[in-house]
């Protein structure tokens, strides 16, 4: 067992825009954006075992065609989360697909899988309530997934989250003494505006992963949203990950001393649109490629 090793993983984040019977100009069905979609997912994490995919908007039905075509090729693919409108199956997701043990699939048992050892679903609401609300002057209720994971091989643990918001307050974010953390979303925040600037203040607890690698070694687009139309571009989804922690050892470490947590391997925002003129959605993915340590 290799327990010290980096650990190679690939996170993407998109915002795959919920499946609507009233499409805007230029905005295709789910049903015509539903392979595009897919076929994006399988080939971006076709190669790394070690992938978290973490989606938003995405309806009941959506959640469900997208794990069976994940799945399509008897590939060990689940996913947690929950509907923001009732915290079961209504209203959107912020779902969290990963590879994980399917008895009945021999092919994930080859591989070196991921296994959930905890699942917290939290209400973004200012006061802590047992069913879903609003607050911030959202429109919508939001929700933040979060699920902690185990590498089966090495022992490592990671915390996954992911959301849609207006904005998050970084206290709801662990701070010490913690695994190596993730979140990723759509933040409805431009770098310029207030959840943005919070996430990324000297006193969060979270970095930008795109800002951990050069601009010469980035790939892709600089803006994640593009409408249907193309006009009205901004950067507003984001993969964070934790800083160092300088007051304690890191536990997936062997030494004493402060270590880091991630090793940022690779960060590309990649088209939503190809020749055929079809959007699988109004935002692009983002993919990042980090090693935990």
């Amino acid at each position: 067992m290799k327990v010290y090793d980096p650990l190679p993983i690939r996170l993407l984040t998109h915002n795959i825009r919920y499946a609507t019977d009233s499409p805007f100009h230029g905005e295709e069905k789910w049903d015509v954006r539903k392979s595009r979609l897919i076929n994006e997912l399988i080939f971006n994490t076709a190669h790394c075992a070690e992938s978290f995919i973490c989606l938003q908007e995405v309806l009941h039905q959506q959640l469900i065609d997208i794990l069976s075509g994940l799945n399509c090729k008897k590939k060990a693919w689940a996913f947690v989360g929950v509907g923001r409108d009732d915290g079961l199956e209504a209203g959107e997701y912020s779902p969290i697909y990963r590879f994980c043990e399917q008895t009945d699939l021999f092919y994930s048992r080859d591989l070196a899988g991921n296994s959930i050892i905890s699942l917290e679903e939290v209400m973004l609401t200012e006061i802590c309530e047992d069913r879903p609300s609003k607050s911030w002057d959202a429109a919508s209720t939001r929700i933040l997934t979060i699920a902690v994971f185990q590498h089966r091989s090495t022992g490592k643990t990671v915390v996954a989250m992911n959301t849609h918001l207006i904005r998050l307050f970084t206290d709801q974010v662990p701070h010490r003494k913690s695994p190596p953390i993730f979140l990723t979303g759509d933040f409805n925040s431009q770098i310029e505006q207030e959840a943005y600037n919070e996430m990324t203040s000297s006193t969060s607890p979270m970095a930008d992963l795109q800002l951990m690698v050069s601009e010469n070694k980035r790939y892709g687009d600089f803006n994640t949203f593009t409408g249907f139309d193309s006009k009205d571009l901004k950067r507003i989804d984001f993969i964070f990950v934790n800083k160092d922690d300088p007051s304690s050892a890191n536990r997936n470490s062997k030494k004493d001393n402060a270590e880091r947590w991630w090793l940022v391997d690779g960060y590309a925002c990649l088209p939503n649109r190809f020749e055929d003129g079809v959007y699988n959605s109004d935002h692009q993915v983002v993919v990042g490629d980090v090693s935990m340590m």
